[in-house]
């Protein structure tokens, strides 16, 4: 389930944004501070290009899922999303499908975009099989470690969920099986 952030998320995101695994894929990959923290909540919400969201796997809060670059008149837009670091096994591909059905359903997107530092291959490989295209690749685009990194631009079009959603569900029913 999504639900818009609040200030009472703030906390927890911080907290998730920090981690070493969700800074290191991340275009801002620094430590993030308290005052920058609020900073960046301030701008989204007047932001109406960004749209950002708690996804809570009906345990508890587990991540963020985010779009940004939202352009309704166009109907596109990019997105992302991270976990909390003890989620459970599963919730990358419940917070995918989760986007996926906001992107095409309820903000009636043609296509949805996403860009992936290349070493990031369990994302791609993610993304990959639930349906995204590889549209190209950004060389030498990000740097981060004292080294420059490709990134992967991917999409999804609107008819390309239509047929994969029903593979898509049957996929996060087996995992909701086994809880």
């Amino acid at each position: 389930m999504l639900t818009a952030i609040c200030e009472d998320h703030l906390e927890n995101i911080l907290k998730w944004r920090n981690e070493q695994a969700v800074r290191k894929n991340m275009y801002t990959s620094h430590e993030i501070s308290w005052s920058e923290h609020l900073n960046w909540f301030a701008r989204i919400q007047i932001d109406d290009s960004q749209l950002f969201y708690m996804f809570n796997d009906g345990l508890g809060d587990v991540g963020v899922i985010y779009f940004s670059q939202y352009q309704p008149r166009r109907n596109n837009a990019f997105w992302g999303f991270y976990a909390a670091p003890n989620a459970p096994a599963g919730t990358g591909l419940r917070m995918e499908f989760a986007a996926l059905s906001h992107a095409f359903e309820h903000l009636k997107l043609h296509k949805l975009n996403c860009e992936v530092i290349a070493y990031n291959r369990e994302v791609i490989n993610l993304h990959l099989k639930t349906g995204f295209i590889e549209e190209g690749v950004f060389r030498d685009y990000h740097y981060y470690d004292g080294q420059y990194h490709d990134v992967v631009r991917m999409g999804m079009l609107e008819s390309e969920w239509i047929k994969v959603k029903d593979t898509l569900t049957q996929r996060i029913a087996r995992l909701d099986s086994r809880r």
